[in-house]
């Protein structure tokens, strides 16, 4: 048994994701079931202790965190000034769409991507621009062609790429990205890059941060980077944004600050430092038994659901079933899993594109948790079909 077997009881517990009725089960929001790398723990605790909890100013150690852990983990050498704290990944998303585009304008998705971009867009008045993925059955890809059409309308100014991409779990190549940035570049679009699920990856496989594709790609991008997801530390509201550009990255700096979502808690530099400068090899270890969670999902999913199949994926831990055998309003199906089991899940339409055909899965909880919610999962799209 290895720490991530042991299940924590988050009932009752204020938690977002488990204020669910008795019996049900929740394997929807992006939320481990884990606790987070004990050296997150002691280095809170520790700060906690001090009792003293006034205005935090953002410390060095945070800055020197972040730009060792990407030039080590992921090849990207992040200058000092290109650094800024936020308290989130989302927030900067919303500050960043409000300062670099005009109400009225297109921003450009492309589909079916993480629901809250569309909220981040629609809520500021401005208008999703949508360039839908291609999908062949197993894998998802960009369609440069239609991307390319979406970003030559006059009114599209930024770009909100997911990288890797969720729910659809592809790691773009750095030929992918390259290409990306430099049709972007063409059309006077700038990019805001999403990489918070950049060190959720598969065991030796690696992700490219967009602004290191090509230095096309760095003069035209903002990155947002965060230790929440990977050390599940959304609650802790502590993120990054990275900016190359001098004059991006004013605008950028100043929008934060404005909007107050610039200066940190008290424990949000702490957890981060902690987790990137100490918690390699507990993440390494979590990557490998996320791993064996997806491959124990495909063959049951492939031995007890042949009506269904899991999409090829590499990234994040929330899976990508293909329903379309099954029904295409996954919105219905979602409802009718939860009523009949309790299992809930992500209805894949909220994602847009070809999302009605698919469901969303959180497996990053313990093997045990896994088995019952696939159990579950068999028999709610048995009495679906059996019910239609």
């Amino acid at each position: 048994m290895t720490i991530f077997d042991k299940t924590v009881n988050r009932r009752n517990t204020d938690s977002l994701k488990w204020n669910v009725g008795e019996g049900e089960l929740p394997m929807w929001v992006a939320d481990m079931d884990f606790k987070t790398a004990p050296c997150v723990t002691a280095a809170v605790v520790d700060k906690a202790k001090r009792g003293v909890f006034g205005y935090e100013e953002v410390p060095e150690s945070w800055y020197d965190a972040y730009r060792c852990w990407w030039a080590a983990r992921h090849g990207w050498h992040i200058e000092r000034e290109w650094l800024c704290f936020t308290t989130g990944v989302v927030p900067a998303i919303t500050s960043g769409v409000k300062c670099l585009t005009a109400v009225g304008d297109g921003v450009c998705v492309m589909t079916p991507v993480y629901d809250i971009f569309f909220h981040s867009i629609e809520n500021t008045g401005r208008r999703v621009a949508e360039s839908p993925l291609t999908y062949d059955g197993e894998t998802y890809g960009i369609d440069f062609d239609g991307l390319e059409s979406v970003l030559r309308q006059p009114r599209t100014t930024l770009l909100i790429l997911c990288n890797p991409a969720n729910p659809v779990g592809r790691v773009w190549s750095r030929e992918e990205l390259a290409k990306v940035g430099q049709l972007c570049a063409r059309h006077g679009v700038t990019v805001f890059s999403d990489e918070i699920h950049c060190d959720l990856t598969e065991p030796n496989v690696g992700y490219v941060p967009f602004a290191s594709a090509s230095p096309v790609c760095a003069e035209i991008s903002v990155t947002a980077v965060s230790a929440s997801k990977a050390f599940n530390l959304a609650g802790m509201q502590s993120a990054a944004v990275v900016v190359p550009n001098a004059q991006l990255r004013e605008k950028v700096v100043r929008a934060l600050n404005h909007d107050e979502i610039a200066e940190p808690n008290s424990f949000a530099c702490t957890a981060a430092v902690a987790a990137f400068t100490s918690g390699g090899q507990w993440l390494d270890e979590l990557r490998a038994y996320l791993s064996g969670n997806r491959k124990y999902a495909e063959r049951f999913v492939r031995a007890h659901i042949p009506q269904v199949k899991l999409t090829a994926q590499c990234a994040t831990y929330l899976l990508w079933l293909d329903c379309s055998a099954v029904t295409d309003d996954s919105e219905a199906l979602c409802d009718h899993i939860r009523k009949t089991t309790g299992l809930y899940l992500n209805c894949g339409a909220k994602y847009r594109g070809n999302g009605r055909y698919f469901l969303r899965i959180n497996v990053a909880c313990p093997r045990s948790v896994l088995r019952d919610g696939l159990r579950r999962l068999k028999e709610g799209i048995a009495d679906y079909v059996e019910a239609k």
